[in-house]
């Protein structure tokens, strides 16, 4: 694969910066090797989701590089990010879902932006993916006849529609019950053990951390105070985070 050797990492920050009335990244660095899950976890406003922003390609950084799908996307326009993000999809937390669209004409959308789509079997391939997420009894429905659990879950098959090899969640479990929450995290290892996705998850959901990630990322006040494996997070010496812990322990 084009560009291996030079970034042998699927997903790479290199010293980033990035600044608005504050800075919310200071010298980032954590790398996502293919098939990995990695889990972005902190405090709200310690710049875990403009960290998703910059693997999307929707913000630039102030200084260092940004590697997406073995590629320095740092200086990539427009089209060159259209590109790569047919490789790497987003699940946003709203869902993002066309309110005007049924469950499966919202999968079928992102399915027709494929190039080898087939227009024959494309009621088999909707309901293929719909199956795979346990929601195939929805199709008909439209999004806001649903529960914020059932979005996120229409979501996630319109994001494997595109057949990517990467996901980005944004805090998948938050605002769902607990049945609903234990459903998705099934699904998410699911679709790492099966797909091999490479994922990344931005959450404050410790329980889907331990369930589904393989590393795990820590900020506090924009910088990375832990990169490691997530079995050894509860040894980690910061006081911040053993802080965090015990509070979700409580």
């Amino acid at each position: 694969m084009p560009g291996t050797e030079l970034f042998p990492h699927y997903i790479e920050f290199r010293h980033v910066y990035k600044t608005f009335d504050r800075p919310v990244l200071v010298d980032t660095n954590f790398w996502v090797s293919g098939g990995e899950t990695v889990a972005i976890i902190g405090r709200s406003g310690v710049g875990k989701s403009v960290t998703l922003g910059h693997i999307m390609g929707f913000l630039k950084p102030d200084s260092g590089r940004v590697i997406v799908g073995h590629e320095d996307i740092t200086d990539f326009g427009e089209a060159e990010l259209r590109r790569v993000r047919r490789k790497v999809t987003m699940v946003f937390q709203s869902g993002a879902l066309f309110d005007s669209l049924t469950v499966g004409e919202n999968v079928l959308f992102s399915l027709e932006l494929r190039e080898d789509y087939d227009e024959q079997n494309r009621e088999d391939v909707v309901n293929g993916l719909l199956d795979i997420v346990d929601i195939l009894d929805l199709r008909d429905s439209y999004p806001t006849d649903l529960s914020t659990g059932h979005r996120r879950a229409v979501a996630i098959a319109r994001a494997l529609a595109a057949q990517p090899e990467c996901i980005l969640y944004d805090e998948p479990t938050t605002m769902v019950d607990p049945i609903m929450s234990s459903l998705l995290m099934n699904l998410m290892l699911r679709l790492k053990t099966q797909l091999q996705l490479t994922s990344v998850v931005v959450t404050h959901d410790l329980d889907l951390m331990r369930k589904v990630a393989d590393k795990v990322v820590f900020l506090y006040d924009g910088k990375v105070i832990y990169f490691g494996p997530v079995s050894e997070l509860d040894h980690a010496d910061h006081p911040h985070i053993q802080e965090f812990l015990a509070m979700d322990a409580v």
